[in-house]
């Protein structure tokens, strides 16, 4: 009775908005056509790791699809240098307006060829999608101007197109010409990517991630998977102290600092302080900074293990397996040299115990952190938008791995004592990291946001990470992260098979979508693996990567004909840019064509708009039998 009860208020509600079985059928029809326009495009990338200019440059010439656009256009009409000019005045419309009209070049026939050019671009862009939504795309302000360009027809005695004349002469004439320019390079941006997927790693190793996230606030249609370093920042806005001193600790060794100190108000004035007094035998306030973070780290982490030994993490408790006379440590079954024994606040006997000091100093970081209004804006940005995984037009995205046994099943992992595997650990993932950050205090939770940044069964990490062995032990050899088997099954066609149909994945066109471990290209190594069925799109968008990997970054392109990877060059920065009309490199590479063309009616919004005309039919049942209020 009350499923009856609700069906009948729905549909109540739904005849408010349709009162008439024309408005119905109007609806339905034009449901019905958007069903048979082709899909969006989605755009992938992921370990960004706060590179803001180079990310925010992929995001301005839509990963070099703005480029092949202005080239398939304008390729007979315009010369390679035009259209490189015509390209950067679409990526910085503001700044290149203002370089033209300081050059003298602002006359009205530079400003009346440009806008044709745009509205000429545009019409391209905006050919597979309705007309309603391209108009909701526009910017407010010219969105009737803008509609009457896009879809100007030709007529026998040219009035039209003398109108559309009229309309831009005015637009000059009246001093609007810049601004209408920056609102079309705006629409043409939005329109050549429908969708953004970020698949983890907005944090950490670059200059400023805060200012990524903080332009994903504005931007039309996203979403994002979890990173562990993503997740690391969660743990540390929830406060976790393990987490917070490992924040502290990258920052200061990737030497960006000023995320912290200038992005999100967090003074690291209290630790330098400690430091320089502590740690006199360093003369650098950094590296002095960087000896004492790394000490209260390697404490609070073991504190963590210790309660867990469920995380079977006891390999990873170092500071009482330091032998300060033979200038060793004991780890993975073997004595390695370290190059300083230097450590005044270890006290051998207790060596995990934070001295007053130090617990002075993580206390006032912790609360910095709890104080921080942005950085609390942004990690519940992360909240709303992020998941621990996602399933998308066939398509499972997640950032690691899915923790599997030397056998290639599925690993069962308690997760607050329950066990669970496969897609329900991801599940339960997510509920604890919920709960860390929006529940009450929970050590337990704290902790396990921890584990989640480095713990070997971690989905969004899956390796032993050796932070103790990199930052003291010399020998690489000790530096070896042994792996989680994903990474060695994921090369298998049939395992990958099996990861997706877990996840409720079982067409052909189907793939997992990754990020986390950087594809060694320079090596000869494929992002392309399991048969076709997974693809790793960490190509090093962090320079401190791109020795490794050979290349700049990756964006994964999927549009209605299918899959292709743009591997990029790295960026030469915004200034080179403008100056010279360079543009980062790409090189394309078709992954995968769709068997057909993929139409909006093969998507996930297909599925809905399908829910949706079906509820539709209903109502005009319900109409022609005269059972709602007695409306025809």
């Amino acid at each position: 009775m009350d499923t009856l009860n609700a069906k009948g208020k729905y549909f109540k509600l739904l005849s408010e908005k349709y009162p008439t079985v024309q408005d119905v059928c109007t609806e339905i029809i034009n449901l019905q056509a958007i069903l048979n326009l082709p899909k969006g495009t989605e755009h992938f990338i992921s370990d960004v790791h706060g590179e803001y200019e180079a990310f925010y440059h992929i995001l301005n010439n839509c990963s070099g699809v703005i480029r092949e656009k202005v080239d398939a256009l304008f390729g007979k009409t315009m010369s390679e240098a035009e259209r490189s000019n015509f390209c950067t005045l679409i990526y910085y419309p503001a700044e290149k307006i203002k370089m033209v009209r300081e050059a003298g070049k602002n006359s009205p026939d530079w400003y009346r060829y440009t806008i044709q050019c745009m509205i000429q671009l545009s019409k391209m862009l905006s050919s597979k999608y309705t007309r309603s939504k391209v108009r909701k795309a526009m910017p407010k302000a010219y969105r009737y101007i803008l509609d009457e360009l896009l879809h100007a027809q030709p007529d026998e005695d040219n009035n039209q197109v003398v109108y559309h004349e009229k309309i831009i002469d005015t637009l000059i004439r009246l001093g609007s010409g810049d601004d209408f320019i920056e609102s079309l390079a705006a629409l043409i941006k939005r329109l050549a990517v429908d969708h953004l997927h970020v698949v983890g790693d907005i944090f950490d190793r670059g200059p400023r991630p805060d200012t990524i996230v903080e332009f994903l606030m504005g931007y039309h249609s996203f979403d994002i998977e979890w990173g562990n370093h993503d997740i690391l920042w969660m743990g540390a806005a929830a406060g976790s102290d393990a987490c917070v001193a490992t924040v502290v600790r990258n920052s200061i060794c990737h030497r960006n600092m000023d995320v912290l100190e200038k992005g999100y108000a967090v003074s690291l004035r209290p630790l330098t302080l400690f430091a320089q007094k502590v740690y006199k035998k360093y003369g650098d306030p950094n590296e002095a900074a960087r000896q004492a973070i790394s000490v209260i780290l390697f404490k609070v982490e073991g504190q963590v293990i210790k309660r867990h030994p469920e995380y079977q993490m006891e390999d990873r408790l170092l500071l009482d397996k330091i032998d300060r006379k033979a200038e060793t440590v004991r780890a993975c079954g073997k004595d390695w040299p370290l190059h300083t024994v230097y450590f005044p606040t270890v006290d051998p006997e207790h060596p995990y115990d934070l001295t007053p000091e130090e617990q002075s100093v993580l206390t006032g970081l912790k609360n910095a952190f709890h104080e921080s209004e942005r950085l609390n804006r942004h990690i519940r940005f992360l909240y709303e938008k992020g998941h621990s995984y996602l399933c998308y037009n066939h398509n499972l995205l997640f950032h690691g791995c899915i923790p599997v046994d030397r056998q290639g099943q599925f690993e069962t992992i308690f997760v607050e004592g329950h066990p669970c595997k496969g897609k329900e650990y991801l599940d339960a993932v997510e509920r604890v990291a919920r709960h860390a950050y929006f529940g009450q205090p929970d050590t337990g939770c704290l902790d396990f946001m921890w584990y989640l940044w480095c713990g070997k069964k971690s989905p969004f990490c899956g390796r032993v990470v050796k932070t103790f062995e990199r930052m003291w032990v010399d020998d690489p050899a000790a530096w070896a992260e042994p792996q989680n088997n994903y990474y060695t099954f994921c090369h298998e066609e049939s395992f990958c098979r099996m990861v997706l149909r877990e996840f409720g994945l079982y067409g052909d066109f189907c793939h997992i979508i990754n990020g986390h471990l950087p594809v060694k290209v320079k090596d000869g190594e494929s992002p392309v693996k399991g048969g076709g069925t997974l693809i790793t799109i960490d190509g090093g968008f962090c320079r401190a990567y791109q020795k490794t990997t050979g290349i700049a970054g990756y964006t994964l392109i999927f549009n209605s004909h299918g899959l292709r990877l743009m591997s990029h060059q790295p960026f030469k920065g915004k200034a080179s840019v403008l100056q010279s009309n360079s543009d980062i490199q790409s090189r394309s590479e078709v992954i995968a064509t769709a068997p057909k063309r993929v139409m909006v009616m093969d998507t996930d919004d297909g599925r809905k708009i399908r829910e949706q005309i079906a509820d539709l039919e209903e109502l005009v049942h319900i109409y022609h039998a005269k059972r709602l209020d007695g409306k025809v």
